[in-house]
């Protein structure tokens, strides 16, 4: 097809719903002359989510343009980013990666003949490769490396080199996979901007940058593969889908951090033209849109109603993942999935029940389901004069309704919009009259005066994103956790605070995406 189509309209579909373009003067200049090389790469970490369908359908764009595109499994990234894809599970890591991506091409009808796939580590640990990032190592200041990757690169509080090195493998991949043009994220921007200043030093050519915006999650908030809550697995079964779009943050009339929104706009309309609301009869009937606009408008307006929306994309979603269930569907996948993303809770559980009278229904952190909160109101109990009452926002439609023993503790206006660290799965419970809905987790100290301050998410948190331990990313939290079981008290003999102010679980971090969970000065305490 990029045959029939002029420069100008190449130049459309390569850039249509793309939030920004750096170097869009010389596109032009280079579809006059020929068809553009451009390259989108993905480490190899947690596994691909829908969201992954944005980058698929920008691909079956610049193919419809006549470019010629190369997919790069980037497994070293994936290792060197933090170590999110440990060393022994990498080349498993990226056999999954290449299957479920191609199963998504396939889904969304895009010829994978007029793709070229390649892994990071089929020519970066090559002689020529390494010496470069030597030489680029010699020109790169620490701060210029750390920038970069700040919204890509896990942030932690003891960054590893690794993370440093990351930012200019990228750019690297540019010059050694001869290409025109970088696809990727919004977030990638700053390693974009690094690679246009970096590799000119090196005497390589300054490449254009195309950018997709960022798809929020059903929380509202960036869809990731460590946010269980905020996205649809790929391989999820279509009752798990029907559960998380219920769940989905989509308030009526509101167009703002909409995830579902936004994932007609980005996948849908562009792979489809149209977008057919379902409805009943008494509701106006079905409804069939031929442009995003239209049908913003029409939910702006609440013409459309969220519940119809929903269930509508649950229709179009699973048209989507069907083909891909189905091929994940055979031994040999079934067996490439557990190996590459091995359930900590079923090898923690196998340990355990190998021991005598040991339980056999084992306790892990990645049952709670605990949360990024920002305090909007704090007022005392009505009926108790140690307990405060607060509202607080999880990412939810409506704030929690939390009572907490803070009174002597923390002064109220030490509350009022903090961000603060909640665990929201416990069974509401009245507390002298008023139900609460959460627990807000505190560090207190071991010794006398006993001392309380709330955990403290790292800066930049948004309220409902998910908090996790380390190495528990993946797990999926109970949706309420049964008070017999006690499951939050038994994983709670195990919080402590570290030497570093760090909230832990048998000495592995509570994180979000963002970095660790902390404390401003009870270290050594414990957490409640």
């Amino acid at each position: 097809m990029g045959d029939e189509l002029t420069p100008r309209e190449k130049c459309h579909l390569i850039t249509r719903n793309l939030q920004e373009v750096l170097g869009e003067d010389k596109l032009m200049t280079i579809l006059k002359e020929r068809d553009l090389k451009v390259y989108w790469g993905t480490a190899t970490t947690g596994k691909p989510h829908v969201a992954y369908f944005v980058p698929m359908s920008k691909i079956a764009d610049f193919l419809k343009a006549g470019c010629e595109v190369t997919i790069l499994f980037a497994d070293l990234h994936a290792y060197l980013d933090n170590m999110k894809a440990p060393w022994e599970l990498l080349e498993r890591r990226t056999q999954y990666y290449e299957a479920v991506i191609k199963a998504m091409l396939e889904s969304i009808s895009v010829p994978l003949d007029k793709l070229k796939f390649i892994r990071g580590t089929d020519y970066q640990l090559s002689k020529e490769y390494t010496l470069d990032v030597y030489r680029l190592s010699s020109l790169v200041t620490q701060h210029d490396a750390k920038k970069a990757g700040a919204e890509v690169v896990k942030q932690v509080e003891h960054p590893l080199l690794s993370g440093l090195l990351y930012p200019g493998l990228q750019a690297l991949d540019e010059e050694y996979l001869k290409v025109d043009a970088q696809f990727g994220g919004v977030d990638q921007r700053k390693i974009f901007t690094f690679a246009e200043k970096y590799l000119p030093s090196l005497g390589y050519a300054k490449r254009l940058h195309l950018m997709n915006p960022m798809v929020p999650g059903l929380t509202g908030t960036k869809m990731s593969s460590s946010e269980e809550e905020s996205k649809i697995d790929l391989l999820d079964r279509k009752e798990d889908v029907k559960k998380k779009l219920k769940k989905a943050f989509c308030e009526p009339g509101n167009v703002e951090n909409n995830g579902i929104l936004s994932f007609i706009k980005h996948v849908l309309f562009p792979l489809k033209s149209e977008f057919v609301i379902l409805r009943e009869t008494k509701w106006g009937g079905n409804k069939t849109y031929t442009t995003y606009e239209e049908l913003e408008k029409d939910f702006a307006t609440e013409v459309v109603h969220p519940g119809d929306l929903k269930s509508s994309v649950e229709v179009a979603l699973n048209k989507l993942l069907d083909p891909i269930r189905e091929k994940f569907n055979t031994p040999e996948l079934k067996k490439l999935t557990s190996a590459a993303y091995p359930d900590p809770s079923k090898a923690k559980a196998s340990v355990k029940n190998s021991t005598k009278n040991s339980n056999p229904e084992d306790m892990v952190p990645s049952q709670l389901d605990i949360r990024v909160g920002k305090v909007i109101s704090v007022e005392k109990h009505p009926d108790a004069d140690s307990l405060y009452l607060e509202k607080i926002d999880v990412g939810e439609p409506e704030p929690r309704t939390v009572i907490s023993g803070l009174v002597q503790f923390v002064p109220k206006e030490q509350l009022q919009d903090r961000m603060v660290v909640l665990l929201c799965n416990l069974k509401p419970q009245k507390m002298r009259g008023v139900e609460s809905q959460g627990m807000l987790l505190c560090a207190s100290s071991v010794g006398e005066p006993r001392q309380v301050e709330p955990l403290d998410p790292p800066a930049g948190s948004c309220p409902g994103e998910r908090v996790y331990v380390e190495g528990y990313e993946s797990g999926q939290p109970d949706d309420e956790l049964k008070p017999k079981k006690r499951v939050f008290e038994k994983l709670q003999a195990d919080f402590r605070i570290s030497e570093d102010f760090v909230a832990q679980w048998k000495q592995k971090n509570f994180m979000t995406r963002l970095g660790n969970v902390s404390c401003k000065t009870l270290k050594g305490g414990n957490i409640s």
